[in-house]
């Protein structure tokens, strides 16, 4: 499947959790206690990149197999409210949690044992919170997302280009790489790392693979580059307490440690948004890091960032302004980019297309090529069919 655009709907999930909602103590509380096996560079977890290039496979819960998001932008791992492996006679209130949008309701598992690949985890629990489809980059919602209480005592090791990962003694240098620096913030208990941006510091950095988008910085941060003069429009993405509008623009250079990267997509929040609130630069997530073979050892203090076939590919960019999401039969429009040829057109928020040149919109619509008319060459042509029987045009344009 072809990486998604740059102005495509992209999940952002990122948790923070309060200190006190996790129990604390003995090794059964909390995080619990997890060990690897002697081969547990031999076991790797096959998965598959959602359409919002998020990280999705198969672990084992208290016996029960549930589908799940690798994801570091967690401070304490999720599980589904609707999941069957949820109790609800054995979750406790939790309060509410800090996400991406707002603020959550949350409440607490406690959990016997946990498998994931040469990873087996006693005790501890899980959070337990509504997961949304939609804030998880796929049309089919997940029972779990791991975060950095199950996978940050060791080094994760993610091959992007072979759809595997697996989990490895920390202080392992598997493969050369370019170095970057990486740890657990003592305070968000998630993953951060630092880049340099038009020539300025950017830190702390969250790394979150549960991000759909490649760079998103805070408007401080963003200001503090002074890279404000880039052409720009808006896109829209999901985190779990709701949609957040952005700016978006493409970054000439990103410096991330040893590495250098060109033509980054990045994302801007509004004044006052979840990386200002938390108080951190912003976020590395997916949209980056699929580039690149990745290790993430925190316990080491590095990241190392191996090149894909795609690390110096530009991302693509829409070329219509049309967000849209899919239901069954017909795309919904989510968000209209400013500056776009929808905006100049006159399109908006919450209409229906049931028909993309004069054809019905398939089911598999996002990994198919029916969707490259979002993304076509400037001067493409496209017909519309909207679900009220009407029929619009719309040109392409570069417009950022």
């Amino acid at each position: 499947m072809p990486r998604p655009p740059s102005s495509a709907l992209l999940p952002l999930i990122l948790l923070l959790l309060p200190a006190a909602t996790v129990p604390q103590g003995n090794g059964a509380q909390g995080d619990g206690i997890a060990t690897l096996a002697p081969d547990s560079d031999t076991r790797w977890v096959p998965f598959d990149l959602t359409p919002g290039n998020q990280i999705r496979f198969t672990l084992t819960l208290d016996a029960r197999p549930v589908t799940a998001i690798l994801d570091t932008g967690v401070s304490h791992s999720v599980l589904a409210r609707n999941s069957p492996a949820a109790d609800p006679k054995r979750i406790t209130d939790g309060g509410q949690a800090t996400a991406i949008g707002g603020m959550v309701a949350i409440g607490w598992l406690p959990t016997d044992r946990l498998t994931l690949g040469g990873l087996t985890r006693r005790g501890g629990g899980v959070t337990v919170a509504d997961l949304p489809a939609l804030a998880t980059g796929s049309a089919r919602a997940v029972d779990m997302l791991v975060g950095r209480d199950i996978t940050a005592g060791q080094a994760l090791d993610i091959d992007y280009a072979n759809h595997r990962f697996r989990l490895i003694p920390s202080g392992q240098l598997p493969y050369p790489g370019a170095l970057a620096p990486l740890g657990i913030s003592p305070g968000r208990r998630v993953y951060e790392s630092a880049a340099t941006v038009a020539g300025r510091r950017v830190a702390p950095l969250v790394v979150d693979t549960g991000d759909g988008a490649a760079l998103t910085l805070s408007t401080p941060a963003w200001r503090a580059t002074r890279s404000r003069d880039l052409p720009s429009t808006t896109t829209i993405s999901f985190g779990l307490a709701g949609p957040v509008t952005s700016t978006l623009a493409i970054l000439p250079v990103l410096r991330i440690g040893e590495r250098t990267a060109h033509n980054v997509e990045v994302r801007v929040e509004p004044p006052g948004g979840f990386s200002e609130t938390i108080g951190v630069a912003g976020r590395l997530g997916s949209g980056f890091l699929q580039n690149y073979r990745v290790l993430l050892d925190p316990s080491a203090g590095r990241m190392v960032l191996s090149p894909g076939p795609q690390a110096d590919v530009p991302p693509l960019r829409s070329t219509s302004g049309l967000l849209v999401g899919l239901e069954p039969g017909k795309l919904k429009v989510l968000h209209v980019m400013r500056g776009s040829p929808a905006a100049t057109d006159g399109w908006q928020g919450g209409e229906t297309i049931c028909r993309i040149n004069d054809a019905p919109v398939p089911a598999d619509y996002a990994g198919s090529t029916v969707a490259d008319w979002s993304i076509a060459a400037p001067g493409t042509v496209t017909r519309l069919g909207l679900c009220d029987g009407s029929t619009r045009t719309l040109t392409a344009r570069r417009f950022y």
